[in-house]
């Protein structure tokens, strides 16, 4: 949560992290969008996820569902299953293993990792027609699925599979971008192509080694403007 909060705040959007089941739907009443993540789930906190998504969805603001590890246990497994019962997200954002996953396509998966390989655009495709909504698949190629059309993104960097909570701050600025105006085709695509050009600027950094030094580097690069980062990376 930490590393989330910091790299929202350099983007210049207001984080807060609410976990208590009797305050998700007041706090998800001051919010504009709302970022569901299972990465840490407990029982309690699922209550919580519900409470905030029905909030969400009746005050009409955007849900991003991050599905961490859907695939490693029956308990998260049935977690967003119940989940997908009951809100409708605006995005459900996750690697190839997770969303394959949520559509009963195989795929091989080690904890919250996906390790297989096939079609990433038939996963986010089947996914944004199963749950009508707008897939975000996230891996080597990024793919951005609708009920009308599929993008892909290529910018990015090796090393933000090596910090942990990488892809739930993707998750994150995923959510601010979805506040605008723009169509939610653009603001699913910016947040990717910026969240990569980022890392790549991140990494060309003087005194960058490996995750480590990359990661005070990336959350600055988070605060720049992205044809900035366009021409520094």
């Amino acid at each position: 949560m930490n590393f989330t909060a910091n790299g929202l705040l350099s983007f210049g959007a207001a984080p807060v992290m609410a976990k208590a089941e009797e305050e998700a739907a007041d706090m998800t009443s001051i919010a504009d969008g709302v970022l569901i993540n299972i990465g840490t789930l407990t029982s309690s906190e699922f209550k919580a996820m519900i409470a905030s998504g029905k909030a969400a969805n009746q005050k009409g603001i955007p849900i991003v569902l991050d599905p961490v590890g859907v695939a490693a246990t029956p308990f998260r497994s049935d977690a967003v299953k119940q989940f997908l019962q009951e809100v409708h997200p605006t995005v459900i954002k996750g690697n190839a293993g997770e969303l394959a996953h949520l559509v009963k396509i195989p795929w091989q998966t080690k904890g919250v990792e996906s390790v297989g390989d096939g079609n990433v655009e038939e996963i986010a495709a089947e996914v944004a027609k199963t749950f009508q909504t707008t897939a975000v698949l996230t891996g080597k190629t990024d793919v951005i699925s609708t009920s009308e059309s599929t993008f892909t993104n290529e910018t990015g960097h090796p090393l933000l599979a090596k910090v942990t909570g990488a892809g739930c701050l993707l998750g994150s600025i995923l959510t601010a971008c979805l506040t605008t105006d723009d169509s939610i085709e653009e603001q699913a695509l910016a947040a990717v192509q910026f969240y990569g050009l980022a890392a790549e600027y991140a990494v060309k950094q003087e005194g960058v080694q490996a995750s480590g030094t990359f990661i005070p580097h990336f959350i600055d690069a988070l605060s720049m403007d992205p044809e900035f980062l366009k021409i520094g990376a």
